[in-house]
């Protein structure tokens, strides 16, 4: 049964959010306007469905009191099922929006890439992921700009960050943090053999400066030329930024820009969004801890996909999912195997709440 309560009050809620979005004193507040536009946009979509379920269920009703009409009753039969397969679908759909939405949904995110086991294979493998993703983004509209990077000698990447900002990007993105692992030939193999290598991807959502404050006496700063490329601009200041947040141990460095102050406002960012993260995984530990939760933390240490490149294959081990279009899929077609996922976590949840 569905909570025909709380989805009328819902209607309720969305219509006063339209008066007020006319209010000229609403009109001028901002910070307002954006809050009931936000709130809006979550409601809008469960209501829209209520109302075509209300429809459906209508129609239902009509059909079953057809049913003996003489003229009308064949055509009833006829509609029936279609229609209360619609019906059984809609409230799938409403079940799983009315679930409890996760607050960084709406957040920008930093994308981490690091490489794993594997040497230069790892390296190169874990550019291949960034330029997945940044692909992935470019096909959507949003914006990635690189924090930092940390190069590889055969032309991949040790480390790359990036904020990516757009559009639901950490609804989208949350559940590709974990290890993923691949097995192809690399360039460097004469003998031809296929080797296995790993690189590890972190999505923490961006923080906003109200939630986590850093007290300055705990950063450490340490200042030093920027590596680079050679060219008459490198080394001419110095620019590299690394802090030590020192109750953590944790350290960023930041040495893209040639700018002291953005490299510095850069790592702050990375910061920030690491201590938020830290605080988050605690909140959601005790959270599983009461409620068994099952899904969501997403264990870092676990594989979750391998990318075999001889069969064209890709496999996300959480959900047995396999795909032979490994090809597409790396030139950034994420989306069949995002909504898999995503599906998947639903279920998963939609399960916690009947338990």
């Amino acid at each position: 049964m569905l909570p025909e309560e709380k989805l009328h009050e819902l209607v309720r809620r969305r219509s006063e959010i339209e008066t007020l979005m006319c209010d000229p004193t609403v009109i001028s507040d901002q910070p307002q306007m954006r809050k009931l536009n936000q709130e809006r946009s979550h409601i809008e979509p469960v209501v829209e469905t209520f109302q075509k379920w209300q429809h459906i269920s209508k129609q239902i009703e009509e059909d079953k009191e057809a049913l003996s009409d003489p003229e009308l009753g064949p055509l009833a039969r006829e509609e029936l099922p279609g229609l209360e397969a619609e019906l059984a679908e809609l409230e799938d759909q409403i079940r799983v929006l009315l679930l409890p939405k996760d607050p960084n949904d709406d957040r920008n995110t930093i994308l981490e890439i690091r490489a794993g086991a594997g040497g230069e294979e790892a390296a190169l493998f874990a550019a291949d992921l960034f330029r997945m993703y940044g692909r992935y983004a470019e096909g959507r509209s949003w914006k990635v700009e690189v924090l930092s990077t940390s190069d590889a000698g055969a032309g991949g990447y040790k480390e790359v960050i990036a904020l990516v900002t757009g559009n639901k990007v950490f609804s989208r993105l949350k559940l590709e943090g974990g290890v993923h692992r691949v097995q192809r030939v690399p360039a460097t193999e004469a003998q031809g053999r296929v080797h296995t290598s790993t690189a590890t991807v972190a999505v923490l959502p961006e923080a906003d400066e109200v939630e986590i404050q850093i007290d300055e006496s705990d950063l450490r700063y340490d200042i030093a030329h920027a590596s680079g490329p050679g060219g008459q601009s490198v080394n001419t200041a110095n620019s590299a930024v690394q802090i030590t947040h020192l109750p953590t141990g944790m350290v960023v460095k930041c040495q893209d820009e040639r700018s002291l102050l953005k490299n510095k406002q850069r790592a702050l960012k990375v910061l920030s969004s690491r201590l938020l993260d830290i605080e988050q995984q605690k909140q959601a530990d005790a959270i599983r801890d009461e409620r068994r939760t099952m899904v969501g933390g997403g264990d870092r240490s676990e594989k979750i996909r391998t990318y075999n490149y001889p069969q064209n294959r890709i496999t996300d081990h959480r959900i047995g999912l396999t795909l032979y279009k490994l090809d597409r899929v790396v030139d950034g077609e994420l989306d069949e195997l995002l909504d898999a996922i995503t599906a998947w976590q639903q279920a998963e949840l939609l399960k916690a709440q009947g338990d």
